[in-house]
């Protein structure tokens, strides 16, 4: 493993780990997701509420919608395990924790988490001092993309059935690339066996969003490019849903903030619910 500053989880994902957490810990219940998961594996300074990028009003949208993908995500693979599906990957897994969340679901499939090796190596560790462990079912698999490796090489290494469908999910990720690349994984993934479903985030151009969290996504969007890793990537739904097609989905839909809404979030009183088109969902199925 390389020193620990490498080898933690990057601040995009530690920082959806923390809102997931903040959901439980400052909204009213009934929560959209309960997962305390990532808090416990980051285990953060006391102060960590404080942070500017914690501020229960200005994160209010976005930890909205940070729940409500996850949700929404859980629930379909919850539906597809119940259709008989056994296999679950997860691209870009980070601090994810469906596996430590819902065992009872999780047990039932193979779970393939696909990361960076470092990343990776350390949510192993922090997973086995905290008692959770790693079972038999979930499979870690790590990837060093800057190297040209390829997660359909390492699914298989790692038990992957080519001849059975799968769940596959991308939440955060496909801004980071570029149009072609975006292109490749949509064909990679409609080349697996027939009835695989894949669900995937995707963000909408600046301008479309509610105005209200515009000044937010801008401030994302500048602290992206600084460290080194740009937005490269904005589809409006049509686009998404066409992209998909071409890549030879036989199905294509877009789940939008909208839907969500009325999903998880319209008996609330207290205003929270995921922002307009900001970051929303693709559901394709092979």
């Amino acid at each position: 493993m390389s020193d620990k500053h490498d080898a933690a989880p990057d601040s995009t994902a530690a920082r959806v780990a923390l809102w997931r957490a903040l959901h439980v810990e400052i909204d009213p219940p009934p929560h959209v997701l309960e997962d305390e998961i990532g808090l416990r594996l980051l285990a953060p300074d006391p102060g960590w509420h404080r942070r500017g990028d914690m501020d229960p009003q200005f994160t209010k949208a976005f930890r909205a919608a940070i729940v409500a993908r996850a949700r929404f995500i859980e629930d379909l693979v919850v539906e597809q395990a119940g259709r008989g599906l056994s296999q679950y990957v997860i691209l870009g897994a980070g601090l994810d924790s469906f596996a430590q969340r819902r065992p009872e679901i999780a047990s039932r499939l193979k779970v393939f988490e696909i990361d960076r090796p470092d990343p990776q190596a350390w949510k192993r560790q922090r997973l086995i001092e905290l008692g959770y462990g790693v079972p038999d079912w979930l499979r870690f698999v790590p990837v060093d993309f800057e190297a040209g490796g390829s997660w359909r090489d390492g699914l298989v290494t790692a038990g992957f059935d080519a001849g059975k469908p799968a769940i596959i999910v991308s939440t955060g990720v496909s801004m980071y690339l570029t149009r072609d690349a975006n292109a490749a994984t949509l064909r990679q993934v409609a080349a697996l066996a027939p009835g695989s479903t894949l669900a995937m985030t995707f963000l909408l151009p600046l301008e479309l969003a509610d105005p209200e969290i515009r000044p937010g996504l801008a401030m994302a969007e500048k602290g992206a490019r600084a460290s080194g890793t740009p937005f490269l990537s904005f589809f409006t739904p049509p686009e998404m849903v066409a992209l998909a097609r071409e890549a030879g989905f036989r199905d294509a839909r877009h789940v939008s903030a909208a839907d969500l809404t009325r999903r998880y979030f319209a008996a609330r009183t207290d205003g929270l619910r995921p922002p307009n088109n900001a970051e929303e969902l693709l559901v394709a199925t092979a």
